[in-house]
């Protein structure tokens, strides 16, 4: 995630921030790769979600209604500009009932650190015309960015990486 929202932070970046952002994007890739090697390694092994694939369906069914409401209201009040906060504040929601479907509070605290992230940078948003993306954006792929190299280091720490 934190791959595509460095991505989506290249829509209106301060120039300075171009270079850095697509590193940084690439390193969420990277990481991306990493941990789904271990993911396609362990296909078969149960999940968190047995019996409860239709919860996550719903839950994201639900986000993307959000999503595209919220981008719909946007689009006919001329507040297009707004479309990169919305989707990350709608993003950042739907972590928040994955805390109880996987049994991990630490997406409690993601969401949690997300979305006051994203209420603080709203007063100086408000006085901007640039894209709310440039900020928005990066604050969530910071956030993911983070949040998978923590758990990432905490179940390596655990179980290893199985060669």
């Amino acid at each position: 995630m934190a791959g595509a929202w460095f991505g989506w932070a290249q829509e209106d970046p301060k120039p300075r921030h171009r270079p850095l952002w697509g590193a940084l994007s690439v390193t969420g890739l990277l990481v991306a790769l990493a941990f789904g090697l271990l993911v396609g390694r362990n296909w078969a092994a149960p999940t968190s979600l047995e019996g409860q694939y239709w919860v996550l369906g719903l839950i994201v069914a639900l986000e993307g209604v959000l999503i595209g409401g919220g981008f719909f209201f946007l689009k006919h009040r001329g507040l297009l500009r707004w479309m990169g906060w919305w989707a990350a504040l709608s993003v950042a929601l739907h972590f928040f009932p994955l805390a109880w479907i996987f049994q991990d509070w630490s997406y409690v605290v993601l969401t949690t650190v997300q979305v006051i992230g994203l209420l603080a940078m709203l007063p100086v948003l408000r006085g901007q015309t640039f894209q709310t993306s440039r900020w928005a954006a990066p604050w969530l792929a910071c956030t993911f960015l983070v949040y998978a190299l923590i758990s990432g280091a905490l179940a390596l720490s655990k179980y290893g990486y199985p060669l």
